[in-house]
């Protein structure tokens, strides 16, 4: 495929994304800064401490298109919704899935659950780039991806799969939150 087409299959995209998810940089960070400052579920906060440390993470993303929102998919919606949709400052996508798991639970179903989360948030973020690049004419190697989750077990079943994988312990995450939170002037 000639450049040009690529450049104005990704333009349509980043449109279309624009379309869905016009806000601005500015209140999408203070929605997350809302959500250190209050309680929300444990996967909106992990959500919040991806999008707010970003740059230290994953520095290659540059703007986000979508959170928590799904580019037309024609209606496919077995594929969900991507987490993040990032712009990258080499002008390709940084699809971004996210994923608290609950490394404190015991027993066979909490081990049975984890199970199936670690495999199919690996899983989902490669059928989505794979449908992506179909459905929008753009190629596959235009797209990047990343798994970000509290559990370390996942960096090597990202690696294995081509997909970026980090992580924070869950720990540091509620350290992250308590500093953030006395940072931001919140009891």
């Amino acid at each position: 495929m000639e450049s040009f087409e690529v450049q104005a299959s990704l333009d349509r995209f980043i449109h279309a994304c624009q379309t869905i998810q016009p806000e601005r940089p500015e209140d999408v960070r203070r929605f997350f800064e809302g959500v250190v400052g209050f309680p929300y579920d444990k996967e909106l906060l992990l959500q919040s401490f991806v999008y707010l440390n970003i740059a230290q993470y994953l520095p290659t993303c540059d703007r986000l298109l979508l959170f928590e929102k799904s580019p037309d998919l024609g209606n496919r919606t077995d594929l969900g919704k991507c987490d993040f949709v990032y712009l990258t400052t080499q002008q390709t996508l940084f699809l971004i899935e996210t994923k608290y798991i609950d490394l404190a639970a015991h027993g066979t179903t909490a081990q049975r659950r984890r199970t199936k989360k670690r495999k199919d948030v690996i899983e989902q973020v490669g059928r989505l780039k794979a449908f992506l690049s179909e459905n929008w004419n753009i190629p596959i190697d235009r797209f990047e991806s990343a798994v970000f989750t509290t559990d370390p077990s996942l960096v090597s079943r990202g690696s294995e799969s081509g997909i970026l994988t980090e992580f924070v312990s869950i720990d540091d995450l509620f350290a992250w939150k308590a500093q953030y939170r006395s940072n931001l002037g919140f009891s």
